[in-house]
């Protein structure tokens, strides 16, 4: 059995179906212990042609044999086989719920985590709690209520009745389970540890394995293949030694257990045989107490089961309890209220910033103001902080207070949910899921119709794309979108946040993989869609942006300027320096393509 705060709910919780494989299961062991007595019959009614029953002593007939051994065993047989499939049913039933109802819980608290969380653990690493650390958690739940009520039921009865039939005999045979228990519970924190060890092995696996099969192309292009194979035969090699590691010692534990067990069938077998001889036993007796013997053979490797289970248990409990004790950064404050009624005003207000494990201010002093159905396109040199803002709008970090209003209300006065809500975004990496195109658009709606889906993607220009696929919107793309092109994907991603028609649009550099047709077409048509609606598009072409209401040009984390394209190349030495610099990119690419 485990113990701890994330799982000690879940006794209390399943308590009546426990308390019910707990009745069948010591039902079970009682009927069990009148094997022997059975076997005793057996043995006096050969030997001595009569048995004792009920301190009658009868002679040994078909009769009595029949009626007093034979039919009280069908009936145990009978009861042990209901008894065996209710706890079976009550234990690991209830273990299956209890991994079931921790994963989602697991997963309810992950998606509430912050962006830095998972900057810092990988995906490999989580996922292996997902499967392996609660395949552990089920493993031990179920088999640790039975291995331990079973221990310690069956064996204190075997040992009640062992002790009085012979009492010399049985302390004879209990001090190697007295070795036993010391060297168990030595060992039982060094398997923690190589559980641990052997969890994280696996963890680093997983990550290896997932990154290359996500940058795979990456791979093959620079011809990398052996490169990652050397690395990942290491991994594999470390994992392969720490899994030999705890082998060897569960392999000892189990070892030392039937040495224990070996050594007290030769005990018993030597001083009760010498009882028999001395005539202070039957051989029925005999027989009998090597019955009760037998009954906790399974009590005793039911204990060093246990010892290694719940090693293991409460590793993968520990790395599991590390995840839901992972603390929530960015939550609402108590008593905010919703957003209500957004039409899109965005104000920065002396905003200062930086990452939680940066190391400098990303933006410094930050003003200005987008009044609501305003274009803005905010530009500025890789670096410069143009996604800070964004991640700041959508609160995904923590933003100071009185800093950042939508509507004139202070984000962290309203709801995460209705800011977030109040917007739709397409971010750099265009992120989609392994699903068929019509979903991955109408993600942001839930009732979305196959007409608005269309709709949405023609004006994003790739509505011809799809219906070009063999099987339309409902093609499936591979993980992440890998089965479409660059700019496909980016095209489907601002589909999908067209389709939510929010009062604040979002685009972070999202046509940069578009060529300057398609291009001009979306933003065409984000002009005729978005008509009082606020639009905030950052690029790092100038000339995606300078037909928008304003621009808002950033240096090293400053707004240098603000305003319109004209007023900014006039008034703006270092943004009228980039706008030239680009012009003359491009006429140099332009000619040397020509």
């Amino acid at each position: 059995m485990i113990f701890g705060k994330a799982i000690n709910r879940y006794y209390l919780k399943h308590a009546p179906v426990l308390l019910l494989g707990i009745l069948s299961l010591l039902t079970v062991d009682y009927i069990q212990l009148l094997i022997p007595e059975l076997y005793r019959l057996v043995i006096n009614g050969v030997n001595l042609g009569q048995v004792v029953v009920d301190d009658q002593t009868l002679p040994f007939t078909r009769e009595v044999l029949f009626q007093h051994i034979c039919l009280p065993m069908i009936w145990i047989v009978v009861l042990m086989v209901i008894g065996r499939f209710l706890w079976r049913v009550c234990f690991f039933g209830s273990a299956v719920s209890v991994a079931a109802d921790l994963r989602e819980r697991m997963f309810d608290h992950s998606r509430r985590l912050s962006q830095q969380y998972y900057q810092v653990n990988k995906v490999g690493n989580l996922m292996s709690l997902y499967t392996n650390d609660l395949d552990t958690i089920q493993e031990c739940f179920g088999d640790g209520i039975l291995m331990f009520f079973d221990a310690a039921v069956l064996g204190i009865m075997a040992l009640v009745k062992m002790w009085r039939m012979d009492c010399k005999l049985t302390l004879l045979a209990l001090i190697p389970a007295a070795v036993m228990f010391v060297l168990g519970t030595v060992m039982s924190q060094v398997m923690t540890r190589r559980w641990e060890e052997r969890q994280q092995a696996f963890s680093d696996l997983s990550d290896f394995a997932q990154e290359n099969f996500s940058g795979i192309a990456v791979i093959k292009a620079f011809v990398k293949e052996l490169k990652e194979l050397i690395a990942f035969r290491r991994l594999n090699k470390e994992n392969e030694e720490v899994n030999v590691a705890y082998t060897k010692i569960a392999t000892l534990l189990e070892v030392l257990v039937t040495l224990f067990v070996e050594s007290v069938i030769c005990v018993i077998l030597g001083y009760g045989g010498w009882l028999v001889w001395r005539g202070q036993f039957n051989a029925g007796q005999l027989v009998e107490y090597i019955g009760y013997f037998e009954a906790i053979v399974w009590p005793i490797m039911a204990i060093s089961m246990l010892i290694e289970k719940t090693s293991r248990g409460k590793a993968s409990l520990n790395r599991i309890t590390e995840l839901l004790d992972a603390p929530i950064d960015v939550a609402d404050r108590d008593g905010v209220a919703d957003l209500r009624d957004p039409h899109g005003g965005i104000e920065f207000r002396h905003l200062t910033f930086r990452y939680p494990d940066g190391e400098y201010d990303v933006l410094k002093d930050v003003s200005f103001t987008i009044k609501p159905g305003e274009s803005v396109g905010i530009v500025g040199k890789t670096g410069a902080g143009k996604t800070a803002l964004v991640d700041l709008l959508l609160r995904t970090y923590n933003v100071p207070d009185g800093t950042l209003f939508v509507d004139g209300q202070d984000v962290n006065a309203v709801s995460i949910h209705s800011v977030r809500d109040a917007c739709a975004y397409v971010p750099q990496d265009n992120f989609l899921f392994s699903d068929t195109i019509a979903h991955n658009i109408g993600f942001g709606v839930d009732d979305a119709s196959q007409a608005d889906i269309d709709r949405a993607a023609a004006l994003a220009d790739v509505r011809d794309n799809i219906v070009d696929f063999k099987d339309g919107y409902e093609t499936v793309l591979g993980e992440r979108g890998v089965t479409v092109s660059g700019g496909q994907k980016q095209r489907i991603s601002i589909a999908r946040a067209l389709l939510k028609n929010a009062p604040i649009l979002i685009l972070d550099d999202s046509v940069s993989a578009v060529d300057t047709r398609t291009e001009k077409i979306i933003l065409d048509n984000l002009k005729t869609s978005r008509a009082g609606k606020t639009t905030l598009l950052i690029a790092h072409r100038i000339s995606t942006v300078e037909q928008l209401d304003k621009i808002v040009f950033i240096e090293d984390g400053r707004v240098e300027a603000v305003g319109p394209h004209d007023e900014l190349y006039r008034s703006c030495a270092e943004y009228r320096r980039m706008v030239d610099l680009q012009k003359l990119e491009d006429e140099e690419g332009g000619g040397s393509h020509g």
